[in-house]
């Protein structure tokens, strides 16, 4: 299927979209003999929960968001909590690898496209991920840099304002309605994609265009 979607920029979100995201996985390692597992599936969507309550005040470094997260949903669970463990999660992003159908589909948008990560992410921590990608990004801007978290408006508007371009100039990639699509669409983003990782439900009502992994991107933009 092709379409008349000719951006001058692509922007992505990172964590979810492009690299495997193992929150949930790595609270059920690390929780393993506190929670019960017929509780698990509870305790690490309690878990998700904070992470985006934390992000929506003003900025503070990810490893502080993460700790606080563990911290609140131990609290709500009443189960024993390590001193800045939160910190395991921040040292393990490092170590994540991208999707299967990233890379390749990365590469082929690379050829005729400025490709733009906006990331919640830290500028110490996302070269890490950046790096696995094995493509070349026009840009990548971090949390860090915008001092504030998708989904306030700040995020896209530090990466419109930096682009020099209109949000008319910008299709957005993503795997989240509540973290990017929702946001994208209020700050006039109006040409998104929609990946469904399966960790969030499509909501066609807004209007994203929708694939299965990124591998449909480039027939969206003509290539």
């Amino acid at each position: 299927m092709t379409t008349s979607l000719r951006p001058k920029y692509i922007s992505f979100d990172c964590y979810g979209t492009l690299i495997n995201f193992q929150m949930k996985e790595k609270m059920e390692e690390l929780f393993a003999d506190r929670v019960a597992p017929e509780e698990m599936k509870q305790f690490t969507t309690d878990f998700a929960r904070y992470r985006l309550d934390e992000v929506m005040g003003d900025f503070r470094p990810y490893d502080e968001i993460l700790c606080n997260s563990v911290e609140r949903t131990c609290r709500r669970w009443g189960v024993e909590c390590h001193d800045n463990e939160g910190l395991k999660f921040y040292e393990a992003v490092k170590t994540w690898q991208p999707h299967p159908d990233v890379p390749d589909a990365l590469a082929t948008l690379a050829k005729e496209y400025k490709l733009v990560i906006l990331s919640n992410s830290m500028n110490d921590l996302i070269p890490h991920s950046v790096e696995k990608l094995g493509a070349p990004f026009y840009r990548v801007y971090t949390a860090e840099q915008a001092k504030a978290y998708k989904p306030r408006l700040q995020a896209f508007e530090y990466m419109i304002e930096q682009l020099g371009c209109s949000p008319e100039d910008i299709l957005h990639v993503s795997s989240s309605y509540r973290y990017d699509h929702l946001s994208a669409d209020d700050i006039g983003i109006k040409n998104r994609v929609f990946v469904a990782r399966g960790h969030e439900p499509s909501w066609p009502v807004w209007g994203s265009h929708e694939i299965k992994n990124l591998g449909g991107l480039p027939a969206l933009v003509g290539l």
